[in-house]
């Protein structure tokens, strides 16, 4: 039969409509699970935007994903036995079209989803953050007795991580990888000295977001954050360390964000809260509290870079300033530390060796220790004054001599009782502990 070319069109328009729109079914590339010690982070790498939805069960404790039109095209990668709230990873068809994900968990957790435009590295994808509730208060130290001498508590931030790479290297490092390792080194050189302790913000490879950082330190205690991170440039020539502290701009943005959200955010500066007063005497404690962190930062950043001077080149001979969002912590003095330029070949060969990584702590470490040397903070160690005990000399003598009182000076020392010997070396607590 001959159909005009009308009716073929009219033909046509009646079969599609009879047929419905048909959805283009999108593609799971892959499954990702990046675990940290507080969260774990599943990434789905999907072809384009996907229409999901996202529910917990109990009995026991799982997070469902279902996906609309969607196929995986390959097995996911199942969680690590270090992982915290992931057990296992399980996938299948639903309806004939749509895709269900079942994240069975070790105990139960919140969730936070949301999608990611494509960046250089990765494509469209789709995120679930797995992570507990508040973490509890520090419980109080008990009361009675003088507190002994503390280390000083400096916060190592290994930058990126997780799906964040950071800038990559012409023979394929990794900057998330490099400053890891690097990291790592600085904080077995910091705890070899006496009177200093690291701690690692982030311990392996997993996303930290910028604010989550400061929160960490805040929660260790630190009397210094180091941000450590290698530089990229196009021109694969420039090469050379370099050291930045907050610039006063950032610090101003970042106080009107503090006295905006005060109320809510419960965050202490110098041991004050915030949350209770007037904005005029807000904005004086915060600026007082930012104007030493950054008088601070900028002494001890000074010293690193003249440390960083005796084992390589460096990019910038002054300490530089910008406005870092890993540096805003207003009442933690905090430097960056841009190690080398991983997009130079020559450089980039310098980050992964051992030596040299060894080369960057020892020089960081000669800056903290000249700047804490002079400048440790009241009830430190290194603040506390030293005595060695000569032949014939007795507690109540040193006490007398160092106007404290002898029970001040047994608690501070941990001593037992009263007898000591020549040459052995006692802290001295500040007068009237």
């Amino acid at each position: 039969m001959f159909l005009s070319p009308m009716r073929m069109f009219l033909f046509t328009c009646l079969i599609f409509l009879m047929a419905g729109p048909q959805a283009e079914t999108v593609m799971i590339e892959g499954l990702r699970v990046w675990a940290a010690p507080d969260s774990t982070r599943v990434v789905f790498d999907v072809s384009a935007p996907v229409k999901y939805k996202v529910f917990s069960l109990e009995s026991p404790d799982r997070m469902v994903i279902d996906i609309k039109q969607a196929r995986l095209k390959k097995r996911p990668v199942q969680p690590g036995a270090g992982d915290h709230y992931l057990r296992q990873v399980r996938v299948a068809a639903r309806n004939g079209q749509d895709l269900r994900v079942v994240l069975d968990l070790k105990q139960a957790a919140i969730h936070e989803s949301f999608q990611l435009e494509p960046n250089p590295y990765y494509g469209h994808r789709l995120v679930i953050d797995l992570h507990g509730g508040k973490a509890g208060a520090t419980p109080a130290k008990p009361a009675g007795r003088p507190a002994r001498p503390r280390d000083v508590i400096i916060a190592i931030d290994a930058g990126h991580g997780g799906e964040d790479p950071g800038a990559i290297g012409p023979g394929g490092t990794y900057e998330k990888d490099v400053v890891l390792q690097i990291s790592k080194t600085l904080a077995r050189a910091i705890n070899r000295e006496r009177g200093m302790r690291a701690v690692l913000i982030r311990e392996g490879d997993y996303y930290m977001s910028l604010r989550k950082r400061i929160v960490s330190a805040r929660r260790h205690k630190a009397d210094l954050f180091l941000s450590i991170h290698a530089d990229a440039f196009p021109n694969r020539k420039v090469q050379g360390a370099s050291v930045y502290t907050l610039s006063r701009r950032g610090a101003s943005s970042e106080a009107a964000r503090w006295l905006a959200e005060r109320e809510n955010a419960a965050d202490l500066v110098g041991g004050v809260s915030l949350d209770d007063k007037d904005d005029v005497l807000a904005s004086v404690l915060l600026d007082l509290s930012q104007t030493a962190s950054l008088e601070a930062s900028i002494d001890v950043a000074d010293r690193v870079l003249k440390g960083l001077q005796r084992v390589g080149k460096v990019h910038k001979k002054r300490v530089q300033s910008a406005g870092f969002a890993v540096l805003k912590s207003p009442d933690i003095p905090s430097i960056l530390i841009e190690t080398a330029f991983i997009s130079n070949p020559s450089e980039e060969k310098k980050l992964l060796s051992h030596k040299h990584r060894g080369n960057l702590a020892g020089a960081i470490v000669a800056g903290l220790r000249g700047y804490f040397r002079d400048f440790a903070p009241p009830g430190a160690l290194l603040a506390a004054r030293r005595h060695t005990i000569a032949r014939g000399e007795t507690l109540s003598a040193i006490a007398r001599r160092y106007r404290v009182s002898p029970s001040a000076l047994k608690a501070y020392n941990a001593l037992r009782g009263d007898r000591i010997q020549a040459g052995q070396t006692i802290s001295i607590p500040a007068s009237g502990t």
